[in-house]
């Protein structure tokens, strides 16, 4: 089975992609920990393609999560047996960062590069309520939704994801 998660910051993709990968027994790629060095930093481009195409190479069953367009988002499209679009509202994602922050603030969550403690900057909010959401990020997920409706599932807000998972 091949997953690909993706959709809105804080809308939990990567916890998703965790339960999934345990209950698939699949390998998981969270973007974000290959995007990301020690300290916020960011890996090179090419470098995050190299360990990207090392994984969807080495692996016949995976869940990746995130967007990162330029990771081999289409061949991750085309390669899914299942796509899973979070699309909550901007408010809602709000909550679920902010309760985020305060479960981990000051520690690394699972998903995300070590030393990247968890935090959340006006830089961050920003991308969260505005930068993440622009009408060209919708026509991206507006696209893989026609491209793929018969493997894709969109799902908006925690009561239709609790469903999903079977924990509502």
């Amino acid at each position: 089975m091949k997953i690909a998660v993706i959709g809105y910051s804080g809308s939990g993709k990567s916890t998703l992609a965790r339960e999934l990968g345990k209950r698939h027994r699949a390998k998981v790629l969270h973007l974000d920990s290959v995007h990301f060095l020690p300290g916020w930093l960011e890996r090179t481009r090419e470098e995050e393609k190299k360990i990207v195409k090392r994984f969807l190479d080495s692996h016949s069953s995976w869940v990746i999560d995130g967007n990162y367009m330029k990771l081999f988002f289409g061949r991750r499209m085309r390669e899914a047996d299942q796509i899973i679009i979070l699309e909550f509202n901007r408010f809602s994602s709000l909550y679920r960062i902010l309760k985020r922050y305060h479960t981990y603030k000051g520690r690394r969550r699972p998903d995300m590069a070590k030393g990247c403690s968890e935090k959340v900057d006006a830089e961050f909010l920003r991308w969260v309520l505005y930068e993440g959401r622009t009408k060209e990020k919708q026509d991206v997920l507006k696209a893989v939704k026609r491209r793929y409706p018969e493997k894709t599932v969109v799902l908006k807000n925690q009561r239709q994801l609790g469903r999903f998972t079977g924990t509502y």
